[in-house]
């Protein structure tokens, strides 16, 4: 989906950072990731498994053997969307992620908390 189709005031910024964001709409139930070019829009059970896969990726492997190109394809089965990026392409696409998934935590821990005052 691109970003025309989508209005950018409707969502809900979940986390940025220089190289990308991820967005959160609560009237179409899903999340969208601007990154690398692309906006595309996940469900929670794809989202978590592009951070599953993101996080899969080893660096380290990826700079030191020779053999290989220094670019991974990011995708998995039932996503739309492929990834193609470098070894620092994939290092700022995981610190979006976990940026990501550490604001859904804190955002649970900041409900619990509110829903223990209250109660």
């Amino acid at each position: 989906m691109e970003k025309a189709c989508v209005d950018i005031n409707q969502l809900i910024n979940v986390f940025s950072t220089d190289n990308g964001s991820v967005y959160q709409s609560d009237k179409l139930n899903c999340f969208y990731v601007d990154f690398g070019g692309k906006f595309a829009r996940y469900n929670c059970s794809s989202l978590k498994k592009l951070k599953t896969i993101i996080e899969c990726v080893d660096i380290e492997a990826l700079l030191l053997d020779t053999n290989r190109a220094d670019f991974e394809l990011i995708t998995f089965n039932g996503c739309d969307h492929i990834y193609l990026l470098n070894a620092l392409e994939i290092i700022a696409f995981k610190e979006l992620m976990q940026g990501a998934f550490t604001m859904f935590k804190l955002n649970l821990i900041i409900n619990d908390c509110l829903r223990r005052l209250v109660y």
